[in-house]
């Protein structure tokens, strides 16, 4: 879709015209649908698990869940809920629908980047399912802890870990996607100070994401390294650490309820300032408490980790840490109190949304810093109150906000109004339900029952009446839901009437349609932002919007490729789950799936062709000027924030492995690769990075030959470190069994991932060979030069590290 001209037509599109359009657009707010609606539908699914679960503890030793099945329901409703429900619909949905519109932009940076990202998404939440095929989903919980997660009698773990993989890698895609379109992509004249709070937050947001996912990533990795091949850093057998799987799991998983939280304050922030016909209360200090979040809670990951063990003085340090991230998310409260405070409240469903979001939260707020305190937490830790303060934060703390969310942009997203009535007996039912669920479970904590048990016997105080009215709020939970999907069922059923503005907001998304067409807004906008409020500050300095003809706007080519490359992933994902080794099998033998094995084989060429075609299609189908902040080019500042979580899943390995080896684990063998090879690598592999360096400048200058040649070189100088790394692999493999030795399984663990490194990396760097060859790239199609060469450079200096940590200590 190039030029958007023609009228909009009235006749309804079929099933498959629907279809070929969400599998092939680039709009941002089609993406944005789709992943909340994939959300909608993990949080329908994760609510009857939960529900499930609490039929099966309404009474004493019953017998609806027993044994595993009740782990498996407790881990699917868990992972669900978390990883394909509170994260991705705030961040995701919410943020692709509304950041580009809050910023006066058409789309966000990468729009194929975006269609990619959505559908790996979706496609990681199937391949969860996919393990009630082959033999049932995991049942090790949503933390899957070592040794359990590695127990023979466990199926589904492979495929939970590379879901969690794939799921990573959508998110940090969106999330550098959503960074380099805040920097590089707002409207001319509005600076950073003025951006709506809700971008602030999806800002923020993202840049904890990249930060902190390579924890997830490392604990999955190697967890499923382990079940494939035996390479494990946890394994005690071989003077591994156990807990270390856990400081590489909290590392993300702390921060990830702030990934859940942050979204959702902005959120928050929006509603209030609306909805109370006044500014935001303390507009720079909710910045500032937002990127204090951001740096905080990267401090505080201990604090899940306080009984088992570790020295007082990291106990004590994160104790504190604790306690200086409830700072600013206390302040955030009182911004939105403030911001409520004397103002004319229009008393919607989304405000009612945000009120109880205040009160909830605050009580999951305190009830957490109580758990901060290490002598409180070592009472408690296993029991139903870590359960009740978890629900209280995410399910009736930042999901009301989702909620909120909802109602109060549905207008915009629909040009219908979901009906205020349902809407309270909605909010009601959530609100009388949470309590009831939730309320019973702090107190059967500290009456000591314990969380994880899938039943518990009669004659416990009051553990019977307590269990039976939780179940009770569940059901309640329950018929909320079904009222809210009937709310959206009769929603559709009405026509679009709903006014641009119907709830008289101030930011530049309430100047398109409702819904918005798909070029967004046709007109631009004056170039003075006084406040984060430009639609009251230009009413009341009589500016006005700009028309522009639609005929003149340009929108990327829809393709099918970045698809494509998508169902390539899913398909070697469940290759890489069922297929090659299963270690989990009963029998001693390692029997290979030899279906779900072809289905990886063929899932290669099939990437590597999509990929291509991708490349091969240029993203505009004429030229257009492309609107940037910085000197940079939209694919370079995507790459640099992307490089940021390489960095992270790096550096949490490395540190891992440095903990090991200085702590006396993992000890050198006598055999150990010698460093003259590593050093011919190096030389190498440095020399690729001058030579790339150099092809990219002359490409810059249109030396294209030379440029060409260039890429060539480093393409050969790549395929020589590949031959030299896989010889030394097969060397070193054979003299000595790396399951046996915790310093050989670090090290194929981290150069084998570096190795992977330099094949993405060489695949980057061909695309743009494959462009120049085939004349995709121009002065206005840039192509993927700059993030390849950028991606080339990372690899070489993380190759430097390397050879330090293992070659050369």
């Amino acid at each position: 879709m190039a030029v958007q001209a023609p009228p909009q037509s009235t006749a309804k599109p079929g099933i498959g015209a629907v279809l070929w359009d969400y599998m092939t657009t680039t709009d941002h707010k089609k993406i944005g649908t789709l992943y909340m609606g994939t959300s909608i539908i993990g949080f329908a699914i994760a609510g009857v698990l939960a529900v499930l679960l609490r039929l099966q503890l309404a009474v004493p030793n019953n017998t609806l869940l027993v044994g595993n099945t009740y782990n498996q329901v407790l881990t699917m409703h868990a992972a669900i809920m978390i990883f394909f429900f509170l994260i991705p619909i705030g961040l995701f949905g919410f943020g692709n629908w509304f950041v580009p519109l809050q910023l006066g932009v058409r789309d966000v940076a990468l729009p194929r980047l975006n269609n990619f990202a959505v559908w790996l998404f979706i496609f990681s939440m199937i391949l969860v399912l996919t393990g009630l095929l082959h033999g049932g989903v995991p049942g090790v919980g949503w933390t899957f802890y070592y040794p359990l997660s590695v127990d023979a009698n466990q199926s589904g773990v492979t495929v939970l870990m590379v879901a969690l993989i794939f799921n990573g890698i959508a998110s940090l895609l969106g999330s550098a996607n959503f960074a380099a379109t805040i920097v590089n992509m707002r409207a001319p004249g509005m600076s950073l100070w003025k951006m709506p709070i809700f971008t602030w937050s999806i800002f923020s947001t993202s840049i904890l994401q990249l930060v902190s996912l390579g924890g997830l990533t490392a604990a999955a990795l190697v967890t499923y390294l382990d079940l494939k091949l035996g390479l494990s850093m946890f394994n005690p057998g071989i003077n591994g650490a156990p807990v270390l799987m856990q400081q590489f799991f909290w590392f993300y998983s702390h921060p990830a309820v702030y990934v859940m939280l942050l979204p959702y304050l902005g959120i928050g922030a929006e509603i209030a300032s609306t909805m109370a016909r006044k500014p935001l209360f303390g507009y720079r200090v909710m910045v500032y408490s937002l990127l204090g979040i951001t740096m905080v809670s990267l401090l505080v990951w201990v604090h899940h980790m306080f009984a088992v063990g570790l020295p007082d003085t990291w106990q004590i340090a994160f104790m504190v840490a604790t306690l200086v991230v409830a700072v600013p998310t206390g302040v955030k409260i009182f911004n939105l109190i403030g911001t409520l405070w004397g103002g004319r409240i229009i008393m919607k469903t989304p405000t009612y949304w945000l009120v109880g979001f205040i009160f909830n939260f605050l009580i999951g707020g305190i009830t957490g810093v109580s758990l901060g305190m290490i002598p409180f937490d070592y009472q408690v830790t296993m029991s139903y109150y870590v359960v009740a303060h978890f629900h209280n934060v995410m399910m009736f703390g930042t999901a009301f906000l989702a909620f909120g969310g909802i109602y109060y942009w549905w207008p915009k997203m629909t040009g219908r109004f979901l009906d205020e009535k349902l809407g309270m007996w909605h909010f009601w039912l959530f609100m009388v339900g949470s309590w009831l669920t939730f309320l019973p479970q702090y107190i059967l904590g500290l009456l000591g029952m314990p969380r994880r048990y899938y039943t518990y016997p009669a004659g416990n105080f009051a553990w019977n009446e307590l269990n039976f009215i939780s179940t009770v709020g569940a059901l309640l939970l329950l018929v909320g839901g079904a009222v809210w999907w009937w709310n959206i069922y009769q929603s559709w059923k009405r026509p679009a009437t709903s006014s641009p503005n119907p709830w008289g907001g101030f930011t530049l998304e309430w100047t398109a349609d409702s819904p918005p067409k798909d070029y967004d807004f046709a007109h631009d906008f004056p170039t003075n932002f006084p406040t984060e409020r430009p639609l009251y500050d230009w009413e009341q300095n009589g500016d006005k919007l700009i028309p522009v003809d639609p005929r003149s706007i340009h929108l990327p080519q829809s393709t099918i490729w970045p698809f494509m490359t998508a169902v390539a992933f899913a398909l070697m994902g469940y290759g890489l789950s069922f297929g090659w080794f299963t270690s989990w099998s009963p029998s001693p033998v390692h029997a290979p799936n030899q279906f779900a094995s072809i289905i990886l084989y063929l899932s290669i060429p099939l990437f590597l062709y999509s990929l291509f075609k991708w490349a091969g299609t240029p993203e505009y189908d004429v030229p257009v000027h492309h609107h940037t902040l910085t000197k940079y080019d939209n694919g370079f500042m995507g790459m640099a924030w992307f490089i940021i979580s390489e960095v992270g899943l790096f550096g949490v390995l490395i540190g891992g492995y440095v903990f090991l080896r200085v702590t006396g684990g993992a000890v050198p063998p006598v055999t150990r690769p010698s460093i003259w090879l590593a050093a011919l690598n190096t030389l190498i592999l440095v020399s690729s990075s001058f030579v790339i360096h150099k092809a990219e400048q002359d490409l810059h200058h249109h030396r294209t030959s030379r440029g060409r040649l260039g890429l060539l070189l480093t393409l050969i100088l790549g395929a020589f470190f590949m031959i030299f790394q896989v010889f030394e692999f097969s060397k070193f493999g054979a003299e000595s069994n790396w399951t046996q030795n915790l310093w050989q399984t670090c090290f194929f663990i981290i150069v084998g991932l570096h190795g992977l490194h330099i094949i993405i990396g060489g695949v980057g760097v061909a695309l743009p060979y494959y462009q120049y060859m085939t004349g995709k790239i121009d002065k206005t199609n840039h192509g993927s030069l700059a993030p390849a060469s950028m991606y080339w450079h990372l690899v070489d200096v993380v190759w430097l590290f390397i050879v330090a940590i293992f070659y050369a200590w």
